[in-house]
Formats: C-alpha cells, structure tokens, sequence
C-alpha cells in the first residue's frame, strides 16, 4: 500500500509545524538528529497539503535558537526530500506494510532516506541520529519503527535503489500526470525539462541601474568573494547562491534577488517615460520595481493578499522607488480603477507554477491535473478583465511561470479569438511568444505581448 500523497492524510493543525515534546534530554541544537527533527516536521507540513513557504515561516518561529549550521542543514534537506518526494514515496512503499499516519514520523523517515542516498558516507550516522530524533517525538513503538525501516534500507539499498529506476515518479522525481502531460506536450524535450525541475535552482541579481551600474556591482560581488557573470546589461549570476545577509548592497538598495528569466517582463514590456502602467499581479513587487528602475512611468500596483501587498511597499522603499499600491482583485474593476485606461499593463498571472517547480518543490506533490484547467480559468478571467482598462494602441504583456500550454499559447489564442482588437506582437525573433525553459541560468517563463487595435 503506497503512502499519502501530500494533502491526503489526516487533518493536522494549518496554523505551524509542531516541535518535538521531548521526554529525553533534549538534543542538542547543533546535531544531526536536530536538523532531521526540523526537516522532518517541515516534510510533514507539507504532506499534510500545506505550502512549504507558510510551514518554514512557522518552523522557525518554533524553533528561534537554531544554529545557523543546523538551520542551513535542515533546510537542503527539506528541498531536496520535496524534490525526491515520488522517489521517497516509493522506497517507504516497499519498507512499510502500510503508510503511517503520524505525519512527522512519515516525514523523518523520508528526510533520512534522501539523506542515506545523498550522504552513503554517512549512512550509519543518518541512522543513529534519525532513531534518537524519533525517541523525542515518536510514540509507542514508532522509534523502533523508524530504527528497523532504515535498517532494512541499508541491508537491501542496492536492490532498492534499482527497483526506483523502473518506476516513473521515483526515477523522474515528478508525479505521473506531470510526467504524462509534458511527453504529450513536448515528445522531444520532456525529460530534459523534468531533468531541470529537478536541479538547484540558479541565482541572479537585478542592479538597481538608478542607484549604480553593473561594473560597480560586480566589483563590489567580487570584492566579497562572490563569483559572478553578468547577464545581459543590468544582471549578474551568482555561481554559488548566499544569503540575503552576506549581499553586499542588498540592504542599501544598489541590487535585487530576481531570477533572470523574471527579469525579462519588465524589458519586454516596451516601456517609455511618462506611461501609465498597471502591474496587476504585483506582489511581491520585484516586476514593479523593475519597471521603475527602466523608466520614469507611473506604476499602480495591485494584489488581492493585504500581506503580499505589503512587501511590495517593503521591496519600493528599500529601492527608493515610488508607486501606487492598491490591495484588490484585478478582476473587480469598480473596487481599484479609476476609468483612465493605462498605456502598458504587466499581466503576470496566477499559474501552476510549473516552470519553478526546482525553487518551490512542493508545487510538484501539492499539484493535481485538475489545478491547471483551474489556473486557466482564473487566467481567462483575469484578461478579460483587464482588456478594458487599456488604451487604444496600449500593450500588455501576459507572464506565467508555467510550463503547460493551457496556461500560455492555448490561453493566448483563445483571447485573441474572442477579441478582434487584438493583435499579438511578435518579438525580436519574429515569433510572437517567448518560451523559457529551465536552464542553469534561469528559471521556466512564458511571455506573450498583445496590442489593443483602435
């Protein structure tokens, strides 16, 4: 019987992860065991369908005296379990009798089984570490559960390891309705993009051209001892990602954590000064401050969430940019619009998500096929609502970060279909879309501009 998918066991509080109840000496915080405890509560966070964002929130709130070390540690192997979550699901199919119903239990166990197959240097150590974890949050016989499961894996891992390569969703790292829709879709190319959704994710800075340029930035990188390359005119790829804290000029607002393939809406949106510009799915307001950055326009910025709109007046004042900030929906026109209709508008919408699934792993497991016919409804809506508050002869520019049809070239023609006053605009390559597949330098984007005819 095949463990739960995220989402599918028991209900188990939303509001955070729980931290062990120690009945034992407590571990110790700079411990192997205390970072497997952390990752495993995170693990089943998520898998009791809970997104990982808000759960890693939480988890370090719970847990405030975490060694950075061990906070680090803990955090690899959370994405990297979430990444191999269909390879964990199906050793624990062949080590358990039947799935567990305490989430945290089922999560160390997979934590340690990714750990074993990333670290079998360390096998015995994983093992050791994971049971005493266990005695801390395990009950009745849980903790000798998870000693005789890893044990087991260790004595048959060869033979286990071989049986994950003859099937799909542990051997590709994705679930199956994922692996079946993108070979329909791209019969040529599919497993080099699941290949890709399964790697780390790149890094890439934006340089705040309004504040400095980019020799200056990457003097100064370099001069912390970061490697870098630059990317087109205003970008740079940091070989090895860092943390926020150790970027110098973060904090000053010289330069911005984008990905580059993001970085490439602003610059396709033919922007000049003086424009009125509608950013309709702002947050958290890396697009609008990009589009700031160009030029001298006049930007309003919505969001529906009040808390994601205020991380976009946090990432404006940090950069000392300017816009109008509004918390609404896009697609109630009376609650935000004024009847002046906008030059350019940035319609980057709500989508599966599927082109940055390698940044967000939980996306692939809390994902179902269904979700996408969804997004694209919600994506339908959104333009429609949106046509009307754009000028004659405006242009807007339609994002997602997904990598299906439905949610690009299929929602694109459809719209033009409806609307005679649209006309799509090809871009420089004379194609008039733009696909961006995950790369080492940049995650997977869609962009379409169109242009609304008198």
């Amino acid at each position: 019987m095949r463990p739960s998918r995220p989402g599918q066991s028991s209900p188990r509080s939303t509001s955070a992860p729980r931290p062990a109840q120690p009945t034992l000496p407590p571990l110790a915080v700079d411990s192997l065991a205390m970072a497997l405890t952390v990752a495993g509560d995170a693990i089943g966070y998520v898998r009791n369908g809970h997104a990982l964002n808000d759960g890693l929130i939480a988890l370090w709130r719970h847990y405030p005296d975490l060694p950075l070390a061990t906070r680090g540690a803990a955090q690899d192997m959370i994405y990297g379990t979430l990444r191999d979550y269909g390879r964990g699901e199906f050793l624990l199919s062949r080590l358990l009798q039947q799935p567990l119903s305490e989430p945290t239990i089922d999560g160390l166990l997979r934590v340690a089984l990714h750990r074993l197959e990333v670290r079998a240097d360390t096998a015995h150590t994983v093992v050791d570490q994971a049971v005493e974890a266990a005695a801390r949050i395990a009950r009745g016989g849980l903790k000798g559960l998870v000693n005789g499961v890893l044990r087991n894996a260790l004595r048959q891992w060869d033979s286990l390891i071989a049986a994950c390569e003859s099937n799909e969703e542990a051997h590709l790292r994705h679930p199956q309705w994922w692996i079946d829709k993108l070979r329909r879709a791209a019969p040529e190319t599919w497993q080099a993009q699941l290949a890709a959704a399964n790697t780390h994710p790149p890094m890439s800075l934006r340089i705040n051209r309004r504040r400095t340029t980019l020799a200056a930035a990457l003097e100064m990188l370099s001069a912390a001892g970061h490697d870098t390359h630059p990317l087109g005119e205003y970008a740079v790829h940091l070989r090895k990602p860092v943390a926020v804290a150790n970027l110098p000029g973060f904090a000053n607002g010289l330069l911005s954590i984008q990905d580059w393939g993001a970085q490439q809406a602003a610059t396709l949106l033919d922007l000049h000064d003086g424009q009125r510009v509608l950013d309709a799915c702002a947050a958290p307001g890396g697009k609008t401050a990009h589009m700031l950055e160009l030029a001298d326009v006049h930007v309003t910025a919505l969001d529906a969430d009040p808390q994601r709109t205020q991380r976009i007046d946090e990432q404006l004042t940090r950069l000392g940019l300017t816009a109008t900030i509004k918390t609404a929906d896009c697609r109630q026109r009376a609650a935000w619009w004024d009847g002046r209709p906008f030059d350019r508008i940035l319609a980057d919408v709500p989508c599966s998500a599927s082109g940055v699934a390698r940044r967000h792993p939980d996306i692939k497991w809390l994902r179902i096929a269904d979700d996408v016919a969804r997004f694209a409804t919600q994506q339908a809506e959104i333009l429609e609502a949106l046509w009307p508050t754009l000028a004659v002869g405006g242009k807007m520019l339609y994002v997602t970060c997904s990598i299906f049809a439905e949610e690009n070239s299929l929602q694109l023609s459809q719209f033009a279909a409806r609307h005679p006053d649209c006309r799509r605009i090809a871009f420089a390559d004379g194609v008039p879309e733009s696909r961006w597949l995950p790369s080492p330098e940049h995650d997977g984007f869609y962009f379409a501009l169109i242009e609304k005819l008198a």
